[in-house]
């Protein structure tokens, strides 16, 4: 089973600048690679719908769901203390240093940087202290990745990629942002930049995405937390 890497974009509709599906097709033609399909709050009927409507523009078997029912899917991300369920190829976590590990393919850690989207969760990890806790386990790096200089270091600190949710959600121009973010990030990594989509002429330089938050130093970021052998 391949597991989640480059950009990987988490749907919020409440945050998101235009209708979610929409912004999801953008997002992948921008070169999204995986999405992780969240609104836990909505009915399964209307969610497990959503989700047939994502999985039309994101590529084959690449939308995740959050939560314990792949809602017909490959495919899920469980948060803490969620049980794992019975015959899902693909299981991520939500990983804080303390949730059983043996039992999952990929984690998320975060937040990485202090982010926007969730105001006071912190403080930050920073790569330095993820990739530490990661050790081998393949690790997306979450929080506060809103620039093209963040997706590299997120690459640069070894990150099989980088989820991101606020930065994609609230963009005017989501396929924009997600070309400077995958396409930094896979730089950062030695590969060729993501395969695009779409209008030709929204593929030139895309230019600043936006200014970031300063980044922490390492001491700045870290965090103590019990590291599983």
């Amino acid at each position: 089973m391949v597991t989640p890497g480059g950009l990987v974009v988490l749907t919020d509709r409440r945050s998101a600048a235009g209708p979610l599906v929409e912004t999801i097709a953008a997002a992948v033609r921008g070169g999204a690679s995986w999405v992780v399909l969240r609104e836990r709050d909505l009915p399964r009927d209307e969610r497990a719908e959503l989700a047939a409507k994502l999985r039309a523009v994101v590529p084959a078997g690449r939308l995740i769901v959050a939560g314990p029912d792949p809602l017909g899917g490959n495919a899920v991300h469980l948060a803490a203390a969620d049980l794992v369920p019975a015959g899902v190829p693909l299981v991520g976590r939500s990983w804080h240093g303390t949730e059983p590990l043996s039992d999952v393919d990929y984690v998320t850690l975060s937040p990485i940087y202090l982010t926007s989207t969730k105001p006071g969760y912190g403080p930050a990890l920073g790569v330095v202290r993820a990739a530490e806790l990661a050790g081998e386990m393949p690790w997306l790096a979450l929080g506060g990745v809103d620039s093209a200089a963040r997706a590299a270091e997120c690459a640069g600190a070894g990150a099989a990629g980088i989820a991101v949710l606020g930065a994609i959600m609230r963009a005017a121009n989501p396929e924009r942002v997600a070309r400077t973010l995958a396409g930094s990030f896979a730089a950062a990594q030695g590969q060729p930049p993501p395969s695009l989509g779409g209008d030709p002429k929204s593929q030139s330089d895309p230019g600043p995405i936006g200014p970031a938050d300063p980044l922490w130093t390492a001491e700045q970021c870290g965090q103590r937390r019990e590291v599983r052998a």
